[in-house]
């Protein structure tokens, strides 16, 4: 059984209301009275836990699981060990996800590190700073002037918002955040280490060497936007950066100056998205990309991991490879310099290696 000692179990939900609230069907010899308590994967998982079933490679530990109750797709049915009880549904990860949030609200978002509601004593809170009703500012939080703040958010120790900045409501500010030239919306999540609207990297090379580019943009931070650990998004040189609502940023993420990202785009670890670069609505990048500057990524494109984006992305597209093509084109090359490898192999050839 999975240790959720950070995150208590509760009374749990019966096999019927999971499957409700998942959009699940009861398989065939489940008792939908039964009663679980959490969620685990299927090699730990014991008689209380939901897990979940999405891929044949897992078919050893679907036959050795303890889980009291197992999502799986219908076409996985004949690999499902007899009397386990089950829940099919049509898309298994987006069901297992519903159940946890139902399970774990309370990990949703990040909660106060201490105990204290409203502002603390040992904050240092410019006098010029609004702060609503129902914010909660904690120890040694530093809050600038004319910074305004909304009901409900939360702005952890060491974070540093500098003057004039907004944060809406209901926001979440981790530790050691630090936030400058930045409006932030509704429902934003910043977890630890984020660094917001600091400058951009600008400089023209000279007879005396690099001359400074002054940065005098902003950052916009639309609403539900969630940023992962140790991201760094600068701001804007003479027009704004920008975040579209619902966008998810994941960990240790380089967003550059001017950068237009839109709406509920996904954008793994590691990526790094150089100056004056549009991404459209519900682009995905996958991890440790490079995407250089003044390109345009088109809506629902998605980028593989590991690429280098160097020329525009037409929307909708699949793209991969150093420099990053079409993806039956990198396959195609790819497979293509694989044979060509086998082809210059020899015997004198294997002695050498």
């Amino acid at each position: 059984m999975p240790d959720t000692s950070f995150f208590a179990r509760g009374a749990g939900l019966t096999v019927g209301e999971i499957a409700s609230r998942a959009g699940a069907e009861v398989g065939e010899g489940t008792d939908p009275n039964a009663v679980l308590t959490g969620i685990g994967p299927l090699d730990r998982a014991g008689p209380d836990d939901c897990s979940f079933f999405d891929s044949p490679r897992y078919a050893p530990q679907l036959a050795t699981t303890r889980a009291g109750c197992v999502f799986i797709a219908q076409k996985h049915l004949a690999l499902l060990p007899e009397g386990l009880p089950h829940l099919i549904a049509g898309n298994v990860q987006a069901a297992f996800a519903k159940t946890g949030r139902s399970f774990y609200p309370a990990a949703l978002l990040p909660d106060a590190i201490t105990t204290t509601e409203g502002i603390s004593p040992r904050a240092e809170i410019d006098p010029t700073a609004q702060i609503e009703d129902g914010a909660t500012i904690e120890a040694f939080a530093v809050i600038g002037p004319g910074v305004k703040i909304g009901r409900g958010t939360i702005v952890s120790p060491g974070a540093v918002i500098a003057r004039d900045c907004a944060i809406g409501r209901d926001c979440r500010i981790g530790a050691q955040v630090a936030l400058s030239n930045t409006f932030l919306g509704n429902r934003v999540v910043l977890h630890p280490g984020v660094k917001i609207g600091q400058d951009g990297f600008g400089y023209v090379a000279g007879p005396s060497g690099l001359d400074k580019v002054v940065q005098i943009g902003r950052v916009i931070v639309q609403d539900d936007v969630e940023i992962g650990a140790n991201t760094t998004i600068d701001r804007g040189a003479i027009r704004d950066t920008v975040i579209g609502e619902g966008t998810k940023i994941d960990n240790q993420v380089q967003v550059g100056h001017n950068v237009a990202i839109g709406r509920h785009c996904v954008i793994v670890a590691q990526v790094g998205i150089s100056g004056s670069t549009t991404i459209g609505d519900g682009v995905m990048i996958g991890g440790q990309t490079g995407v250089n500057g003044h390109v345009t990524i088109g809506d629902g494109a998605q980028i593989a991991a590991v690429s280098a984006v160097s020329a525009d992305v037409p929307a909708k597209s699949r793209w991969g490879g150093i420099p990053a093509k079409p993806v039956r084109e990198w396959f195609r090359e790819m497979r293509f310099l694989s044979e060509l490898a086998m082809k210059g192999r020899s015997a004198r050839n294997e002695r050498d290696e």
